[in-house]
């Protein structure tokens, strides 16, 4: 699974499954964004993107490309992704890319300023070298975007981290390169159906630090078949041989569709305490390694380098607009989200790739699928990117955007999460902060966050 960019795309969760006054199940879902896909729908009017964009500010928005292209499949994975391209499918892919950055760079007006970049997937570095100097190209002179002047995050897989491929990487701009490690132990790679060897994987990770990439962030999964704490251990202590400036912990999930989800394999309470063990084993390892956390998931070394935009001017997800190209992007207005079909099986992403190669550069003017957003899930989305991150929710802010305070319009929800102590009562008035145990379940107070309209579309969302 590569890192989690804004796009890293999670199945469907059971929202609000938690009975009143009990303590919800802690791994529901991550939620990365909202509402999820599975809540989008067909849009029977296909709204032109030049409306859409007409009175958006776009002095700040984040570009991302999607690449729907993988080498294997990983057992847990459900990312919209594809194994292999046949001949020739990588460059009709590359060539829609380029049909879509046409109208939709239009639909931004004259000046659109790009505050930050990502190419994720799928694996971005499945492209050749050659291929992904295209990328590159189609980012900054179709679409305007200054590669080496905004921070850039590239997610890869060690089999694709080749030295040529860095090599244009790291010479177009990238800031950051995420690699999707999972284990360092090969039993707990196979049991993850992630066969790797370790060798090849150290061996990556050479090969990203002689490219000169600022930022190397790790992927580890907790929670695989046969792990033990010494086991995680270990995988920790080898990621941090190479002072990795980020790591990401997952939770491993076992979603409908997946290799893993095929076999049988499902959650229960005494996985969920495994997996809450192994959670806290390793934020406590990195804690004391000199490493900060960020989010449940992410932890920062605390002398890693600040990468930040020239000017200083960052993208804010909770307010700021996302273009994204690919079949499998979001692109995100503050009245509408909107991207394509969405799927998780191999058969149904093969088809929705096809189609995406054989449109014409009109057909991507319009939005096809998405979701309107009243200001009421302006509201709970503002919300829930905030206090899922560590740094929590500075109150004014909240106040100063909607005009009242986040207690007087989620009333309900804080009391149950202060019940429950995921709050941090030293936070103070004009803060809203997750406890360490808050930030624990992140993975159950985020779906505690869906509104009902969401939840219930949702639940009726076939997935296929």
């Amino acid at each position: 699974m590569p890192s989690t960019t804004t796009q890293s795309t999670s199945a469907g969760p059971t929202p609000g499954s938690g009975t009143a006054g009990a303590v919800p199940r802690p791994y529901q879902s991550y939620v990365y964004a909202y509402p999820h896909k599975t809540a989008y729908r067909r849009l029977p009017d296909r709204p032109a993107l030049a409306g859409l964009w007409e009175r958006e500010p776009t002095d700040a928005l984040s570009l991302y490309l999607h690449v729907p292209f993988c080498e294997v499949r990983c057992g847990f994975c459900n990312l919209f992704t594809r194994i292999g391209a046949p001949d020739g499918l990588t460059t009709a892919y590359l060539d829609a890319l380029e049909r879509q950055a046409g109208p939709v760079r239009a639909a931004l007006g004259d000046r659109p300023r790009f505050a930050a970049a990502a190419f994720g997937g799928g694996t971005p570095t499945f492209l050749t070298a050659a291929e992904l100097t295209r990328l590159c190209d189609i980012a900054e002179h179709r679409m305007g975007a200054d590669l080496r002047a905004v921070p850039l995050s590239v997610e890869a897989s060690p089999a694709t981290a080749t030295a040529d491929r860095l090599a244009v990487l790291a010479e177009r701009g990238t800031t950051r390169l995420s690699l999707g490690v999972q284990s360092f132990v090969e039993a707990e790679a196979r049991a993850a159906v992630r066969p790797q060897r370790r060798a090849d994987v150290e061996a990556a990770l050479g090969r990203v630090r002689d490219a000169g990439i600022p930022v190397l962030n790790i992927d580890l999964i907790y929670g695989i078949d046969g792990q033990t704490p010494d086991s995680w251990r270990r995988s920790l202590d080898a990621a941090l041989a190479w002072r990795p400036e980020e790591l990401y912990l997952y939770p491993l999930y076992v979603r409908p569709l997946t290799g893993l989800g095929r076999l049988g394999a499902g959650a229960d309470r005494a996985w969920d305490e495994q997996r809450l063990a192994l959670y806290r084993q390793g934020r406590d390892h990195l804690l004391a390694a000199g490493y900060r956390q960020v989010s449940m998931r992410m932890f920062r070394r605390a002398d890693a380098p600040a990468v930040v935009a020239e000017g200083g001017v960052d993208h804010a997800c909770q307010t700021d607009g996302m273009i994204g190209l690919g079949c499998g992007a979001r692109s995100y207005t503050s009245a509408l989200h909107y991207s394509f079909d969405y799927a998780v099986d191999m058969r149904e992403i093969r088809a929705i790739v096809d189609d995406y190669v054989s449109r014409p550069a009109a057909d991507f003017a319009r939005a096809e699928y998405g979701r309107w957003m009243d200001a009421g899930e302006a509201r709970r989305r503002h919300l829930l990117q905030s206090l899922l991150q560590a740094e929590g929710l500075a109150v004014e802010e909240y106040r100063a955007r909607f005009g009242t305070g986040p207690a007087d319009d989620f009333p309900r929800e804080l009391a149950r999460f202060a019940g429950f102590g995921w709050l941090d009562e030293a936070a103070g008035p004009g803060h809203l902060r997750l406890s360490a145990e808050g930030l624990a379940h992140s993975d159950a107070l985020g779906p505690e966050l869906f509104s009902p309209a969401v939840r219930a579309d949702m639940a009726a969302y076939e997935l296929k």
